[in-house]
């Protein structure tokens, strides 16, 4: 759907249509009633991305056509922030007359916060030298009388920051204030109020837990930090180096004192926690000491391998978070031949395509809880 398209009155429509698509999609399981989070109808977008094309003195932003592969400009992206709007439009005004800003420029990235500061990254086909340097400290000098923005400059091999290259983001959960260090070119959730009625939600449904938390694919800890004051302690893992570091970050930020991430894939963690092999990353971390009575897991498109599924089958308590229904079915083969599912949510995180976010809460059936017991 092209950006011109997309318009507010039709959000409710939209979202009706996704949320019978979901309901149909899991028609073979018994389903409690669907839970549905709407999104904002328009300036959602935290993230985006947007090609550069070079007219004689003219730059634009542009996107192409899905269909036809065609280019058309973006002078205006509605699902994006005001804030990532506004510093389109400036930032292109400042490089249209600055060669050595906008020559072999092919590409900006914006990522901002609701609590008000971006960063653009800006992707060269050439070397970025001192000069380059030079002129975009001017560029950011002057978009820093508007905006609290940092510019950051990538080629190959590059990768050139004026001052820092991430932003804090501050989310307002349940009435209680979290930041949370967001890296450039790291993953981070593109809609925040979605986001935050994600966290919500996870805090809704695992209130007075038993036990402590597991938590796979953690990210820069968008879940577990918050969820820390639901458990006696969590246990988190994740893959990327840069994420890692800002969660860990941000453990720190938040005075979070019972959480603990570390570095390792979801199939590396099965691994250790089978003993099957040893890993130097879980030094000063016993895992006989975590009871972890309930998982969390917010897996990639592909969903859980199977030796992760058959592992988070063997704990009480399970939460979903999916960013693709069709994997998460084909995992539900699995968990459902031990669990129930309790709640079932929808979060609109990407309004006006065909992409839906849900979320399940299995907990095993009470005549497996008393075998195990």
């Amino acid at each position: 759907m092209r950006p011109t398209e997309i318009q507010a009155d039709n959000y409710v429509a939209q979202l009706e249509v996704k949320t019978n698509v979901l309901k149909d999609s899991f028609g073979q399981h018994s389903m409690p009633e669907l839970e549905v989070f709407a999104s904002e109808p328009l300036h959602y977008r935290l993230r985006a991305e947007f090609r550069l094309w070079h007219e004689g003195d003219e730059l634009h932003h542009v996107m192409f056509d899905q269909a036809t592969k065609q280019k058309y400009q973006i002078h205006h992206f509605p699902p994006a922030s005001q804030l990532i709007n506004n510093v389109m439009a400036d930032l292109l005004l400042l490089l249209k007359p600055n060669d050595t800003a906008r020559r072999k420029l092919f590409q900006i990235d914006y990522l901002a916060t609701i609590s008000g500061e971006i960063i653009a990254s800006l992707l060269y086909h050439k070397e970025l030298d001192e000069a380059w340097t030079d002129e975009m400290k001017k560029i950011r000098f002057l978009l820093r009388k508007k905006y609290r923005i940092d510019i950051i400059g990538r080629a190959k091999k590059q990768k050139i920051i004026l001052d820092k290259d991430y932003v804090t983001e501050e989310l307002i959960i349940n009435q209680r204030k979290f930041t949370f260090k967001q890296i450039e070119n790291s993953f981070t959730q593109p809609n925040a109020h979605v986001n935050i009625k994600m966290i919500e939600w996870a805090l809704d449904i695992t209130q007075n837990s038993q036990g402590d938390l597991l938590e796979l694919y953690c990210g820069s800890g968008n879940f577990s930090v918050p969820l820390a004051q639901n458990f006696e302690k969590v246990l988190a893992t994740e893959i990327s180096k840069t994420s890692v570091a800002a969660a860990q970050d941000n453990i720190e930020q938040n005075n979070i004192d019972n959480l603990k991430i570390v570095r390792m894939s979801s199939e590396e963690f099965v691994q250790a926690q089978q003993g099957v092999r040893k890993f130097r990353r879980l030094e000063g971390i016993n895992l006989t000491e975590y009871q972890c009575k309930t998982v969390l897991v917010d897996p990639p498109r592909s969903g859980l391998d199977e030796s992760t599924v058959n592992m988070i089958s063997q704990y009480e308590n399970i939460v979903y978070i999916s960013c693709n229904p069709d994997t998460l079915k084909l995992n539900l083969d699995t968990l459902l031949k031990t669990h129930t599912i309790t709640r079932f949510a929808l979060f609109d995180q990407f309004p006006y395509t065909h992409h839906t976010e849900c979320g399940v809460y299995l907990q095993k059936s009470d005549s497996l809880l008393v075998a195990d017991s």
